[in-house]
């Protein structure tokens, strides 16, 4: 699917009101932590954003998702995407979406059009509120990613995000040795799941409407 069509489609849906829990609870583990969608105070937490970043491969439209390093914290290890912590020289959450992700894969803020963000999403681990945000680049960029936060990055045609055959579940063993059901896309024999899922989630609804 061509790029143009993809932006679009999304920049029309986005503008309408998100399906917010809705779309990301469809792929939210079990049993769901309450805390990610309980109305209380979110002053404490962290802020931080992640950018769906869309870009022209060929014919088809593509995505790009990191593979943290192993390390002994929340989200060692796991697939997601490209953004992190909001830092003071940050003027808004765009604005880190877009650092992060020129610092961890090497595409120039000045290179993303910005279309529109999806919902807020809180992550209880990392005591995080996250805010995605969905952009392009007219071009392919050149991917430099930083070893230091970046082990691999996986490339994924929308097309196939798109294809539900990809979402299956697993069990896995989450903080305390408590056994969950993770539901998660299968990208390139790699396991997306938790926050980084439940993002796809809202945006595979907004695209579906």
């Amino acid at each position: 699917m061509k790029l143009e069509r993809v932006i679009q489609k999304l920049e029309d849906n986005i503008k309408r009101p998100l399906p917010g829990k809705a779309g990301q609870v469809k792929m939210a583990p079990q049993p769901i932590d309450n805390a990610r969608f309980a109305q209380h105070d979110l002053s404490h937490a962290r802020e931080g954003a992640v950018l769906i970043l869309l870009y022209p491969k060929g014919k088809g439209c593509w995505v790009p998702f990191i593979k943290r390093p192993e390390y002994d914290g929340a989200h060692g290890g796991q697939v997601s995407l490209p953004g992190g912590k909001k830092e003071q020289e940050d003027a808004n959450l765009q604005e880190t979406a877009l650092r992060e992700t020129e610092e961890e894969i090497g595409v120039p803020a000045k290179d993303v059009q910005v279309i529109g963000k999806l919902s807020q999403l809180f992550i209880p681990p990392s005591n995080f509120l996250v805010t995605p945000y969905v952009g392009f680049t007219e071009q392919a960029p050149t991917f430099v990613p930083d070893p230091r936060e970046v082990s691999r990055i996986i490339h994924c045609d929308f097309n196939i995000l798109m294809d539900h055959n990809i979402r299956k579940k697993t069990t896995i063993k989450a903080r305390n040795n408590i056994e969950i059901q993770a539901p998660y896309f299968d990208i390139d024999a790699e396991m997306v799941w938790g926050a980084t899922a439940m993002i796809l989630s809202e945006l595979l609804l907004i695209w579906e409407k």
